[in-house]
This record gives structure tokens, C-alpha cells and sequence, in this order.
């Protein structure tokens, strides 16, 4: 940008050239309003870029995922003949659904 290397120089004619580049248009009340937001933002991102993080592990998440599911151990299930009883609609000893239109039967 225009402004130099710190978002501290960043003007107005940078916005709208940000803003052509995205092919946006702006009133000059909108280049008004969003000069100092985009400043805001590119001065905290360069907050962040100047922090030392060389002893940190590089990571994509800011905590650890663990698996936190039960073991998969063998269970009595439900009984067949109880929970067909209680379905709606059976064929052939299974659930019988809606056909989905489009679908060769």
C-alpha cells in the first residue's frame, strides 16, 4: 500500500484501491467510515506478527483433541420382534419407508 509498511499511513486512496481490487464500490462516506476500521485491523495484525512465538509448537487448533468415546464393548441390543412390533409400517422383517421419488424400486 501507499501508506508504507505500518497500517499507520494507510489513507483513504488505499481503501479504495483495496476496494477496486475486490471490485467493491464505495461511497466516499463508506471510504470515510472504513479507513480507520481497516487501519484497527491491519495495526493489530501487526501486533500479532511481531510477537515471538518461536517457542511454541506449531499448531491448527488452540487445544489438544483427545477421543472421548466409551470403548466399543459388546452389549445386549434391542429385541428384534419387540421393536418391529412398534414400527409403523413392516416388510420382510424390516422397518418399511417412504420410497424416495426418483428412486427405481
Amino acid at each position: 500500500m501507499s501508506g508504507g509498511a505500518d497500517a499507520g499511513g494507510l489513507s483513504a486512496d488505499d481503501v479504495i484501491h483495496v476496494a477496486k481490487l475486490a471490485r467493491l464500490e464505495l461511497s466516499q462516506d463508506e471510504v470515510e467510515l472504513f479507513t480507520p476500521q481497516l487501519r484497527s485491523i491491519l495495526d493489530h495484525a501487526a501486533d500479532l506478527a511481531s510477537l515471538d512465538l518461536s517457542h511454541l509448537e506449531p499448531s491448527s487448533r488452540p487445544i489438544a483433541l483427545e477421543n472421548i468415546l466409551r470403548p466399543d464393548e459388546p452389549r445386549p441390543s434391542l429385541n428384534r420382534a419387540e421393536v418391529l412390533a412398534a414400527a409403523p409400517d413392516v416388510e420382510d422383517d424390516r422397518f418399511r419407508v417412504p420410497r424416495i421419488s426418483g428412486e427405481a424400486p
